[in-house]
């Protein structure tokens, strides 16, 4: 009698969707879809409701700021939390209040009350929710899949986010046009709903439970120690930081050459957005075949995300930018997605989350304090020497940390995807 063997074993292009055979992670990932195309409706409705409230880009800079900057106040103690407490029952709670948020905006928006300090208010109370809610986010796949399916499960994590990415700012850009940004905020609010009834779903039985931290005065100390020793971890969060604080800051950046460099309005806006996020979703998909992940990899990749997007800058054509845009979307996910694993994996099961908070605090506290600089620079020198200011420092930052990790001898780790191994070796 013969057994047949797995997708992924007779098809290996097919190994990236190894994860989907555990049915935990399809619910997981099915209401993901939904969730991450709402919550960049609501982005985009938001950056485009500041907009049009100031016609600043300043003040969609400060937007982005409020989001994010509780993640510079307290995402450290976010990660303590995460390592304490239920991951599924912390997501529960955290979409549940992103919910009520979400539909305190979606009540103002379409009653046309909306103020700019009202905005940015809401904006502040998601970020701080976010603050425990995104380190979670990232540490549960683990307890979704396992060790095995971990590196596989977060690349399509990551094209999921990056499809709502695509999905999200187009319907949102059309739905502005025709009937106001308020229903994007009632839609998300709706999926927020969504996304709570789906992890009461999940199958306790088939989670892989991880350590819990035992609650000590200098847990968080603990944390920073670690990340601080380990050069794969601290080398990688060096390299997202430069681009966190000027890359990422894409909203500020797409919002200027939609209504300063090609006159497209909100429609163009949310074309920019999801041109960067189908370069996104198509690098995501691509980086599965990553088997080995390796630190110069990382800066690397970080370096020629934020070349291209310098070279975006001076681009003539919509039809060029936007190119530039999807192969900058690419690259974005080939950093993330060799970045993301390579730090998870090197993380000790009982400091993860505390390690995941700090790459959480990096990736949207750099936002938040690049958002406003960004802004105030676009309105200093325009789009296009914003935009290459975006992608220039960046790259020349990664150029330098190569050379110095090159004089000094980087670690590697090495990771199988068809072995639950990791080694550590020195270069």
């Amino acid at each position: 009698m013969s057994h047949a063997l797995p997708l992924s074993t007779r098809f290996p292009a097919l190994s990236g969707f190894a994860p989907l055979s555990v049915p935990n992670y399809r619910r997981f990932a099915g209401s993901n879809v939904l969730a991450m195309s709402a919550t960049w409706m609501q982005r985009i409705a938001q950056d485009w409701l500041v907009l049009q409230l100031t016609h600043s880009v300043a003040a969609v800079g400060v937007t982005t700021a409020m989001q994010f900057v509780p993640s510079i106040l307290f995402g450290l103690h976010g990660g303590v939390l995460v390592d304490r407490f239920p991951r599924r029952r912390i997501l529960m709670v955290t979409q549940s209040l992103v919910g009520l948020f979400s539909l305190l905006l979606a009540v103002v928006a379409l009653t046309g009350t909306a103020t700019v300090w009202l905005v940015w208010l809401a904006a502040f109370a998601i970020g701080c929710v976010t603050v425990v809610d995104n380190p979670s986010r990232q540490v549960f796949v683990n307890e979704l899949v396992g060790r095995g399916h971990l590196k596989n499960a977060l690349n399509l994590n990551a094209a999921i986010f990056q499809l709502g990415a695509f999905i999200g700012p187009a319907v949102a850009g059309g739905l502005i046009g025709a009937v106001g940004g308020g229903w994007a905020f009632l839609i998300n609010a709706g999926a927020c709903g969504v996304t709570v009834f789906m992890l009461s779903r999940l199958d306790p039985e088939q989670l892989v439970p991880a350590p819990k931290a035992q609650r000590r005065p200098h847990a968080l100390r603990e944390g920073l120690a670690f990340v601080l020793r380990t050069p794969a971890i601290r080398y990688s969060i060096v390299m997202l930081a430069v681009l966190s604080v000027f890359t990422l800051t894409m909203p500020v950046l797409l919002a200027a050459f939609a209504t300063q460099v090609f006159h497209l309005g909100a429609s163009g806006y949310g074309l920019f957005n999801s041109l960067v996020a189908v370069g996104a979703v198509v690098g995501a998909l691509a980086s599965t075949r990553m088997v080995h992940l390796r630190l110069r990899v990382v800066v690397l990749w970080g370096t020629a995300w934020a070349a291209v997007l310098a070279l975006a800058a001076v681009m003539p054509s919509e039809q060029s930018f936007g190119a530039a845009l999807i192969v900058s979307g690419m690259g974005s996910q080939f950093f993330f997605q060799s970045g993301n694993p390579l730090v998870q994996l090197t993380a000790t099961p009982e400091v993860r989350g505390r390690v995941m908070s700090v790459w959480v605090l990096v990736v949207l506290g750099g936002q938040g304090i690049g958002g406003p600089i960004m802004g105030g620079i676009v309105d200093l020198v325009g789009a296009r020497g914003g935009m290459l200011i975006a992608g220039g420092v960046p790259a020349v930052a990664g150029v330098v940390l190569s050379i110095l990790l090159a004089r000094r001898g980087s670690l590697r780790l090495a990771v199988s995807a068809h072995r639950p191994l990791v080694a550590i070796t020195a270069r």
